[in-house]
């Protein structure tokens, strides 16, 4: 139980309103290192909630203690969708509380955001390439700052925003607390907690090789692509589910995804980096309100979006890395509910379907959906490491055919200018 941290009253009485009562397991290693203000790393699959077991400790601190003036604790995430969700469940968590908590991100008003700035918030919940362009225009400081969390760190660092980051970190209190919370435990992660932390304490568990012993993981082969729509629309209107995610490798796969399930009169939206922000909030808005019920999006969504009510994830295409693949089911079988992942691989992605059987240590449980029979039956023969003998990656064909075309342009147009010169 939640009372058993002798939080103050109005946290309590906010996880009350929120249906919290029973910590999970990582809030449990988590909070009272973090009670005892030291340096964190967090390292935990997406859904055991790292989000609580840092904001709870973080606000039950301020509600300890005297106001100092400024703002006194900056939490950092790597997406506007991902910060405006910490943003939702902070405001929650401080609603009996006096304390003020604000958001800052890109695509929002800049002169408004600065004038939030200029009334130091308690909290900061804010993107960093936003934050920095304001602290350049000195609309705030951060010398009274207690807390500074990077969330989903690791996504961070993939998107390239490490300088940022570092840039931000050096203009805070260098007596703060910080905490780096991930789903993975890369490499990077232990570069840049070097830079920022002091002698960080490790709390890690339900590690990238874990089995998600509560979602179901099947994988169907196909033909193709108009075999994986059809497939596809099938398994959406077959199974049974709440809200479905449909994951593909690039904005063109969601956007013909997408087309092709709502012609046949699917309640479905699309989700990929392109977007205009508007639009990402009103595809958010629709889903949470239940008038789509099924998401078609691209990467973008695999990390950290909390959908309430996922129970169906699809891959139609198969994630590129291990990593990928994982943040990607782990969108359903949240919480300790059930979930099904199933994954339509073609016989170019019968690799890298292998690759990712051998990171996660398991096999996908092989399905046939007999109404729609194929002509893929896998690879005649495969090595020990499950690969197909004999298979060449088509895109990197394509490459190489398209590198000998340009050269062959670029020696066309040489000599075209040396017989040009002789004249």
């Amino acid at each position: 139980m939640f009372a058993h941290f002798n939080f103050h009253r109005s946290l309590l009485r906010a996880l009350g309103e929120m249906n919290i009562k029973d910590p999970t397991a990582v809030q449990v290693k988590a909070i009272p290192l973090a009670l005892d203000q030291i340096d964190l790393q967090i390292n935990a699959e997406t859904g055991s909630g790292k989000t609580i077991a840092f904001l709870v400790p973080m606000l039950h601190s301020m509600l300890s203690k005297p106001n100092p003036g400024g703002t006194r604790a900056l939490v950092m995430l790597p997406t506007r969708e991902l910060a405006a969700q910490v943003y939702g469940v902070c405001c929650e968590l401080a609603k009996f509380t006096r304390l003020k908590i604000d958001l800052i991100t890109g695509g929002d008003d800049i002169n408004a955001q600065t004038e939030l700035l200029q009334h130091n918030p308690d909290v900061i919940i804010a993107t960093p390439g936003r934050l920095l362009e304001l602290l350049k225009k000195n609309t705030t400081d951060f010398f009274d700052l207690e807390m500074l969390v990077l969330d989903e760190a690791d996504r961070m660092l993939d998107m390239g925003m490490s300088d940022d980051v570092l840039a931000i970190a050096e203009q805070c209190n260098s007596e703060r607390q910080t905490l780096l919370v991930s789903a993975s435990s890369k490499g990077s992660i232990s570069v840049i907690a070097k830079q920022l932390m002091n002698q960080p304490e490790l709390v890690s568990l339900n590690s990238v090789w874990d089995k998600h012993a509560n979602i179901l993981q099947q994988m169907i082969l196909s033909d193709g692509a108009q075999h994986k729509q059809e497939q596809l629309h099938w398994l959406l209107r077959n199974e049974s589910y709440q809200k479905a995610i449909v994951f593909a490798n690039s904005r063109e796969k969601v956007e013909k995804i997408g087309s092709y399930l709502m012609h046949r009169g699917l309640r479905v939206a699309v989700l990929h980096g392109t977007l205009e922000q508007n639009r990402r909030d009103r595809v958010m808005d629709l889903l949470h309100d239940g008038q789509v019920n099924i998401l078609v999006a691209t990467d973008l969504a695999a990390r950290g979006l909390d959908i309430e009510g996922v129970d169906l994830v699809l891959n139609a295409s198969m994630a590129r890395r291990g990593d990928d693949y994982l943040h990607r089911i782990g969108r359903t079988g949240r919480a300790g509910n059930k979930g099904l992942a199933i994954t339509l691989v073609d016989p170019t992605e019968w690799n890298l379907a292998a690759s990712i059987e051998r990171y996660l240590k398991q096999k996908l449980i092989r399905r046939v959906i007999a109404e729609l029979p194929g002509d893929y039956r896998g690879p005649e023969r495969v090595k020990a490491s499950g690969k197909a003998y004999g298979v060449k990656n088509p895109d990197k064909k394509k490459r190489t055919a398209k590198e000998k075309r340009r050269q062959n342009k670029k020696k066309i147009k040489q000599l075209r200018r040396k017989n040009s010169d002789k004249k």
